[in-house]
């Protein structure tokens, strides 16, 4: 006999499962470009990975993206971003018949008992809170609209009321007059139960200026079956502003860097100039942060206490310490940088290094897979790669440490206290020993002892048979 198990009194239902599909098979013939539109950057990243992150953020259980001719360079862009994903499918858009029609070819991977949010992947700016606020007002079962209010709506289609409550939504070729002076616009993003959309969308039609089936033809489908509509007000239409050239493309990334920029002086960081500025990562500020012109910045970036860094300067992955001063025009990649530390100007770091308390790297020094101990200096026209230096050691300049032997590369070891001598090359695997003084000038090709002056000067010039070393 079964059993007969009643739900107990007071349990809540388990959630919605929510869908989301973005848009992304336009053509952007506008752009003038041979790459899909929506792999266009903003702030370093393509269009549609911001709009995949905003939507990320309401922990859908699937993604559902639309491509079109192109697609391919979107799935191959998608498997190498994020390769440990696996809640991505994409649908395909032979024929580009319309906004109801792209939604058309996802739908069939979405269960009737779903809930679906439609997103553009041309939308970069689209915000999670934004979204958030559309699916409460929607619910479950109704039908939720963004909308806008501009002070110039053209081109956009315009939100159709009756007594108060949506009724439709009319497209700006198809408008009256009017209509055109409406100002509450319809942004695009919409949520919807699936059991409900898909009988919507087999509904739309293509009689319209365009010939093209409108997803927001389902607007009035609802309106009509009685459904519930509900609409959210976006808080600036630049959040749900698309990109359709390059000109509207450079004001996106302008308006996201003002964005970034606000927040960061919100939170105590002083940006000399927030309209010179890019933010195309993260970045977290300790207090008294102080960022000149130009300064751009990408990846995981980490700034202490009392920072500062000069104009034009590039941050890629970088961990900078309290009271270091980074003056203009450096470039610090995939490197740490300790605390009351001088940079620069015009200073290089690749990746791997990394500098105790109290180091100064001047002008045209450049720096590579190198750690430099607490007190080192490099003032000068100098370049450190694969190399250890111990505590108070001066490098003078034009020093090279020479770790490349034409095939494979080697390290230069270098103690505490040594004193290198201007123009100097250090011909690796070598070591210098603590207080040790290369004299300037010298090529030193031998381990130079702790306490001693090294001299090496040729006298003479001289060709020797020579073999080309082979890679091991």
């Amino acid at each position: 006999m079964a059993e007969n198990k009643k739900k107990p009194a007071g349990m809540a239902k388990p959630p919605v499962p929510l869908h989301v599909v973005i848009l992304a098979a336009g053509q952007g013939t506008r752009m003038q470009s041979n790459r899909s539109k929506v792999l266009h950057r903003i702030a370093g990243r393509p269009m549609l990975d911001h709009v995949i992150a905003a939507a990320r953020g309401l922990q859908p259980q699937g993604f559902h993206i639309v491509i079109g001719r192109g697609g391919d360079e979107v799935r191959s862009w998608y498997a190498a971003a994020h390769p440990q994903s696996k809640d991505v499918a994409f649908a395909m858009q032979e024929q580009q018949l319309g906004t109801a029609h792209a939604v058309q070819q996802a739908m069939p991977g979405i269960a009737d008992g779903a809930r679906v949010l439609v997103l553009y992947g041309d939308v970069p700016l689209i915000e999670t809170s934004t979204l958030e606020d559309l699916l409460a007002a929607a619910g479950d079962q109704g039908l939720g609209i963004l909308v806008a209010e501009i002070d110039n709506p053209f081109g956009y289609g315009r939100i159709l009321r009756r007594g108060g409550k949506v009724v439709g939504v009319v497209e700006e070729r198809d408008a009256s007059p009017a209509q055109r002076k409406i100002r509450e616009i319809n942004t695009g993003v919409i949520a919807a139960p699936a059991r409900e959309l898909r009988r919507w969308l087999s509904k739309v039609g293509n009689d319209n200026a365009k010939g093209e089936y409108y997803l927001t033809d389902v607007v009035r489908l609802a309106a009509k079956d009685g459904a519930r509509i509900q609409t959210a007000h976006v808080d600036s239409a630049e959040q749900a502003s698309g990109v359709n050239d390059r000109l509207q493309l450079a004001r996106q990334e302008r308006s996201y860097q003002r964005l970034q920029a606000d927040k960061l002086m919100r939170q105590g960081v002083s940006l000399v100039d927030p309209d010179r500025f890019d933010l195309r990562g993260s970045l977290l500020c300790g207090q008294d942060v102080e960022i000149d012109v130009g300064v751009v910045i990408e990846g995981e970036v980490e700034l202490g206490d009392h920072v500062y860094v000069g104009p034009y300067t590039l941050l890629r992955n970088a961990k900078v310490g309290a009271d270091t001063r980074i003056e203009s025009h450096c470039v610090v990649e995939s490197a740490v940088i300790g605390r009351q530390c001088s940079i620069g100007p015009f200073a290089r770091f690749r990746p791997s290094s990394r500098l105790a308390d109290k180091v100064h790297i001047g002008n045209f020094v450049e720096i590579k897979n190198s750690v430099l101990g607490e007190g080192t200096k490099a003032n000068h026209l100098a370049y450190l790669g694969d190399a250890d230096i111990g505590s108070k050691t001066n490098v003078g300049a034009g020093v090279i440490t020479c770790n490349y032997d034409g095939a494979n590369k080697f390290r230069t070891t270098i103690g505490d206290e040594v004193f290198i001598g201007s123009d100097s090359q250090l011909i690796a695997p070598v070591t210098i020993g603590d207080r040790a003084y290369i004299a300037a000038g010298s090529t030193i090709a031998k381990d130079a002892p702790a306490d001693q002056l090294t001299i090496n000067r040729a006298r003479e010039q001289r060709s020797v048979p020579w073999k080309r070393p082979v890679k091991k």
